[in-house]
């Protein structure tokens, strides 16, 4: 355990960053309450960085958290090291691990890493639509940040060959390349892991929703919410295939070392797909996921700021990493409008959820605080984490507390009941045995 309390600060304004500030506040080497050094929302990244470095500077934290993905792609992390100030997440090189997906499907390749599926890079449109016609049911995905909505699906979004070719093109004014890979079937999943560069600890594995309505209908979204299971699994999940996600992230860890000369010191956030042809890598994010964030840290039992400390000294070996063996549901309230833009300044009432516990947690997101109301600025406005020994009563807690918030909003009621966890499993019974029934 650390000699001294820690100043930490962190960036960005969502439900993540809402479960990262809390995790922080309750760790007994934390001095004060965690210092918001930007929310990275409506300037110019230019302008964004610069406010973060002048606060940062005034502030003085001792180190820094960052939150979402834009503010590491744009060398936030770069310029605050530059200043002395150590930070939890990777530089802009090591974070084109999220960023430009084609550097990360070519880290794999070239360094011998399972888990590709099918793929290949296009920096102009000669060759695609013989790759697209060769692969049939296949995926595009711009190369670049796209806040999680750039990618297109044959047969879901794109019909046929040439309405790949032409979402290809348009792709390619925009963006320097695009990746087209296999369609694949089965069961996503994410592994997020502490890495400080050398050592690589995962974190409890989590399934996440992305369809907004329930029986996974409807356009996807950043996550309508997402369970982790008590026994440190996933009902479908076969300890097999989790066993190879984390050597993945682990083999990954040291390519980037090989690959860049830079150790990567945060979150690696693999996203997973258990398929009929084995474990399959759909993605990786250079931070923590949101919901999954809102999970792992409701059930963390190491100090944080320990481990946020362990991993800026590169000895996550030296400390354990305890999780508490309790199930946990995330369920979020969004506006009724989402995805689309919702009018502004609409309210909700959230003053008959029940009290914090044990059994709850609540994180506040895309909303503004006024007096005692709460209005919704667009985007998921609150995160509602049911914890208890059983998915059941931890899927009870969250319900129980959806229900209740008021207003022109609304949740998936689906997301850990034993009816959409029973179609998952059956999803993935044909070719892989289930970790548990």
């Amino acid at each position: 355990m650390t000699n001294r309390k820690l100043t930490a600060a962190v960036i960005g304004k969502d439900g993540r960053t809402s479960a990262i500030e809390r995790a922080l506040r309750q760790s007994s080497c934390c001095k004060g309450e965690p210092i918001r050094l930007s929310d990275w929302k409506g300037e110019s990244v230019s302008e964004a960085r610069e406010a973060v470095l002048r606060a940062a500077k005034e502030s003085k934290p001792d180190f820094v958290f960052v939150g979402p993905e834009a503010p590491l792609a744009a060398g936030v992390v770069d310029a605050l090291v530059g200043m002395g100030i150590p930070c939890i997440g990777p530089t802009a090189s090591l974070a084109r691990l999220e960023s430009s997906k084609a550097f990360t499907r070519e880290l794999l390749a070239k360094h011998g890493i399972p888990g590709n599926p099918k793929f290949r890079t296009f920096r102009d449109l000669k060759g695609i639509k013989e790759y697209l016609t060769k692969l049939g049911q296949y995926v595009v995905k711009p190369d670049g940040l796209t806040g999680g909505k750039g990618v297109k699906i044959s047969e879901a979004h794109l019909f046929s060959v040439q309405d790949g070719l032409d979402y290809c093109e348009e792709l390619l004014q925009s963006h320097p390349a695009v990746v087209v890979e296999e369609k694949l079937d089965g069961e996503e999943f994410s592994l997020q892991s502490f890495c400080d560069g050398t050592h690589v600890v995962d974190m409890v594995p989590v399934q996440d929703h992305k369809r907004l309505r329930d029986a996974d209908l409807g356009p996807n979204t950043g996550g309508m919410g997402s369970y982790s299971c008590e026994d440190r699994g996933l009902p479908f999940l076969a300890p097999r295939f989790l066993e190879e996600a984390g050597a993945i992230n682990k083999a990954v860890a040291a390519a980037l070392l090989k690959e860049t000369g830079e150790k990567y010191k945060g979150i690696l956030y693999g996203g997973f797909m258990v398929t009929g042809k084995g474990l399959r890598l759909l993605e990786y994010n250079a931070r923590f996921g949101d919901p999954e964030t809102l999970n792992v840290l409701s059930i963390l039992e190491t100090d944080f700021v320990e481990i946020c400390e362990a991993i800026i000294e590169e000895r996550l070996d030296k400390i354990p990493i305890r999780f508490q063996k309790l199930a946990t549901v995330c369920k979020y309230i969004v506006p009724k409008w989402y995805p689309d833009k919702a009018p502004k300044d609409e309210s909700m009432e959230i003053t008959n959820i029940p009290a914090e516990s044990d059994r709850l947690r609540v994180y506040l997101a895309a909303v503004e605080q006024k007096e005692h109301r709460y209005f919704m600025t667009g985007s998921r406005a609150i995160g509602l984490v049911g914890i208890g020994r059983s998915l059941e009563a931890a899927e009870s807690a969250a319900e129980n507390a959806a229900n209740a918030v008021r207003g022109p909003v609304f949740h998936r009621k689906d997301i850990g009941t034993r009816e959409l966890i029973q179609r998952r499993i059956d999803h993935v019974r044909g070719f892989a045995p289930p970790a548990c029934r």
